[in-house]
């Protein structure tokens, strides 16, 4: 069994795991406590116009030598010290956000596909395909952000409750790819 057999899985799990993430973003209520508001956030706000686009980290140390600085040192014990994300402005364009999404879920169908077309037999019962497919899917879907704890403070609740998504990411896509390989 090829990749290109598998298209109706790849397409279907990609619309099903789509709209399971838009009920899950815009629905469901575990997401809404992600990000909170700033203590200040019209000074933070100013502090930060006229920031490019980009990914900024504060204190900024480009070399761990520079550790050994004691002014350096000692912006890090006074703190604060926090990574920072800065989109280009305007509103939101959820459209191609979206789009490039589906995009995504497309490329992790693909992925699936890869797996169970070099592990499965062609005639694999559901159970063998679902196992395959929807691992593939758990660890595309939910792996990625573990090292964002570990290294740039992003709290481990935020990656538990993204893990349960891909949970649910993986076990739809192993539903689609069981069904229809």
């Amino acid at each position: 069994m090829g990749i290109a057999a598998l298209w109706m899985p790849i397409l279907v799990s990609a619309v099903l795991v789509f709209f399971a993430s838009a009920l899950v973003w815009m629905i469901m209520p575990w997401h809404k406590t992600d990000y909170k508001k700033t203590d200040n956030e019209e000074a933070v706000r100013s502090a930060l116009s006229g920031s490019s686009p980009g990914a900024y980290m504060l204190p900024y140390c480009k070399d761990p030598s520079e550790f050994k600085n004691p002014d350096v040192a000692q912006k890090y014990i006074d703190g604060p010290q926090g990574f920072i994300t800065i989109i280009p402005n305007g509103t939101p364009q959820m459209g191609s956000k979206m789009a490039m999404m589906f995009v995504y879920f497309l490329f992790v169908g693909i992925l699936c596909a890869y797996f169970v077309s070099r592990t499965a037999a062609p005639d694999a019962d559901y159970l063998a395909v679902f196992r395959i497919a929807g691992a593939t899917a758990f660890i595309a879907h939910g792996i990625a952000g573990i090292p964002d704890s570990i290294w740039f403070g992003r709290p481990w609740s935020l990656t538990a409750k993204n893990m349960f998504d891909a949970l649910l990411y993986g076990l739809l896509t192993g539903g689609a790819f069981g069904w229809l390989a």
